[in-house]
């Protein structure tokens, strides 16, 4: 029958492997298996339930599928006693890499040294700001050593995992003792706790956001839906109040209204004053339908004021129908008729308009070109204001007779 366990290696490195013994073995106990090209010595760090679990949901877990290589043997005394000589040898390799480093003039920082049990294999870590060209640095490793060489580029994070150390808190770093995986952690996970955002107090060790503003992330996210969101004006049974601060933990919030006044009452006691109703969109949704009743009284009251006479006419007329005449009687100052408004011009290409001749609009003859028809057209506007000008000063004048047809209309029937 075969076991999934989980084996630990030096740098904090894990890795789940296959045993095929009837009994997985024991934690803590030393065990040889497959590496690269070779085998390697760890540590079993988990077994049954919890390795399978932790393969579910772990970074360098593989799934549902069964891991690819398999744990061979438990190691023996000797076994052991390789690998605590291969541990002092690993900070000699580091040094002596660090001075081929140095020799090439290359920009980075050796963070560990780690041989492979059976000697076949160096792997050596590294950080650095920007990517670095290291062949001609693996080809001098390579040949000092004697060995197959390994050289893998690590963030600030995974540095401070594999070298471990205490935190601010006065325990070993998560990352380095129980944490199973690194999560992303952004300056959003600080802002919605509340907490200070100065890099000094949020950062740990490595120069990053500290992985604990996680643990607490989601409880102040489910908490922080119950309460409206601070800004928000909500309309309550004193008016119009602004949220200030929300206390979580007390479920207590702190309004203020316009005057300036400030009032903390239980979130219970705010829901009853709502009228039970949804905190989102409360404000809004009453600040609208206010404006909208306002501006609806504003209207009417202002329709009142009119005359029955104007209120019939609007009623019966259209808007295009009116004439100068009409309008001028409803209005105490007189309109003037607007100026003449020159046609838009495009940049298309387009025949250049003619000066018009002496004899006035009506020499325009059936042959003249698009373009004029329609610059034409567009002072209709102002040519019919005018025409209503004279008709209002004529009918002024006893015994006038004024032609109300507009002489640049091409159209059969009048406007």
């Amino acid at each position: 029958m075969s076991h999934l366990i989980e084996v630990a290696f030096r740098g904090n490195r894990k890795e789940f492997f296959s045993w095929d013994g009837e009994t997985p073995p024991a934690l803590r106990a030393g065990i040889i298996v497959e590496a690269d090209r070779g085998e390697d010595f760890g540590r079993v760090h988990a077994t049954g339930e919890l390795a399978e679990v932790r393969c579910k949901g772990c970074a360098h877990g593989c799934g549902t599928t069964p891991p690819p290589r398999k744990a061979l043997r438990l190691a023996t005394k000797d076994d052991e006693r390789t690998d605590r000589e291969l541990a002092a040898e690993n900070e000699d390799a580091r040094r002596k890499a660090m001075e081929r480093v140095q020799a090439n003039g290359l920009v980075m920082k050796l963070t560990d040294a780690e041989w492979q049990w059976d000697r076949r294999k160096l792997t050596i870590f590294f950080t650095a700001e920007k990517r670095v060209d290291f062949r001609g640095l693996v080809r001098d490793l390579a040949a000092q050593f004697k060995t197959r060489i390994e050289l893998k580029q690590i963030g600030v994070r995974d540095e401070a995992k594999r070298l471990g150390g205490v935190g601010r808190c006065g325990r070993e770093y998560c990352s380095a003792s129980w944490l199973p995986d690194l999560r992303p952690v952004n300056l959003g996970v600080a802002k919605d706790q509340k907490l200070s955002l100065n890099p000094q107090q949020i950062s740990g060790a490595c120069g990053r956001l500290m992985c604990c503003l996680r643990y607490e992330h989601e409880f102040y996210v489910q908490s922080r839906r119950k309460f409206p969101k601070e800004g928000k004006i909500l309309a309550t049974s004193l008016g119009e109040e602004k949220v200030i601060v929300c206390d979580i933990f007390h479920e207590r919030v702190t309004l203020r209204t316009a005057e300036g006044d400030t009032r903390v009452i239980a979130l219970a006691e705010l829901k009853a004053e709502l009228g039970g109703m949804e905190h989102g969109g409360i404000a809004e949704e009453r600040t609208l339908a206010a404006t909208a009743a306002e501006y609806a009284l504003e209207t009417a009251a202002a329709m009142a004021e009119l005359e029955p006479q104007s209120m019939s006419m609007l009623d019966t007329m259209e808007f295009e129908t009116f004439t100068l005449a009409q309008v001028e009687s409803h209005v105490e100052a007189p309109i003037q008729a607007p100026a003449e408004v020159e046609p838009q011009q495009t940049v298309e290409a387009e025949p250049e308009a003619t000066a018009p001749s002496p004899a006035g609009p009506d020499a325009s003859t059936e042959s003249a070109e698009a373009p004029r028809r329609k610059r034409r057209r567009g002072r209709r506007g102002g040519r019919r204001l005018r025409a209503a000008e004279e008709r209002r000063k004529a009918g002024d004048e006893p015994g006038a007779d004024v032609d109300d047809s507009d002489p640049d209309d091409d159209s059969d029937s009048a406007d």
